[in-house]
Formats: structure tokens, C-alpha cells, sequence
């Protein structure tokens, strides 16, 4: 199922032949009463016109390897870290800013400012 969802843009419209190592898999949409995931399972496989047969796992020599999706290592050239001091500066700036009164006006907040904000000498 996880395969079948990896490479749904593949399997979207046409009709294709699932095997899986999974028995009770062949046997799902012939069953009565199922479990949350069977559930999950139901509705996702509902959306693609396939069968589902089983295949030992032994015989299945190519199954985790197409099971998997393929992922190069990420890898960082460069990492630039620039570390500010005035960080309470730059913050206190924008809450000053923000606290102007035709942007409070703009924004209709001059009600809800006064009932949980108290502006203080310092701007904080």
C-alpha cells in the first residue's frame, strides 16, 4: 500500500496488477468487517483500477528494492551564521511599529489593544 501511494502519478488512470508478500492483502475487499487501517487501505486502493495477487517473498527478488524510494544523502556546502546582538532592538522596533496609531486603526485593534496591552514607558 505504501508503494501504491509513493507512486500514485504513475498509477492514477490505469489499470495495473499489484503483487504483494502481504496474503491477507488479496483477500480485502472480500472481506465483511475490517480495522481502522484495512479501512484506510480500502479507501486508497478504491482510487486505482488494480488487482492485488499475492507473491511469496522469497520468490519476490525486486520487492524492496521498488518498495523503496530512492534518496540522495543531503549534503550542506556552505552554512552562513550570523549572530545578532541587537535581537531585543529589532524586536522592540517592530512591536513599536506595529503599535502605531494608524496602523491600530487600520486594523481596528485600538479596542482589543487597551483591554490587553498596557504600553509602557519604554516602549515595551
Amino acid at each position: 500500500v505504501f508503494a501504491i501511494r509513493l507512486r500514485r502519478h504513475y498509477l492514477y488512470g490505469t489499470k495495473c496488477t499489484v503483487y504483494t508478500d502481504h496474503k491477507s492483502l488479496q483477500y480485502i475487499l472480500d472481506q465483511k468487517e475490517l480495522n481502522v487501517r484495512q479501512r484506510c487501505w480500502i479507501e486508497l486502493l478504491s482510487d486505482y483500477d488494480c488487482e492485488i495477487r499475492y507473491h511469496p517473498g522469497k520468490g519476490n527478488v525486486v520487492a524492496d528494492s521498488l518498495s523503496r524510494k530512492d534518496r540522495e544523502p543531503l549534503r550542506v556546502r556552505s552554512l552562513v551564521m550570523m549572530v545578532h546582538t541587537n535581537l531585543l532592538e529589532k524586536i522592540l522596533e517592530a512591536q513599536i511599529e506595529a503599535m502605531k496609531e494608524e496602523i491600530v486603526k487600520a486594523e481596528n485593534l485600538g479596542r482589543l489593544l487597551k483591554l490587553i496591552f498596557k504600553i509602557r514607558s519604554n516602549g515595551i
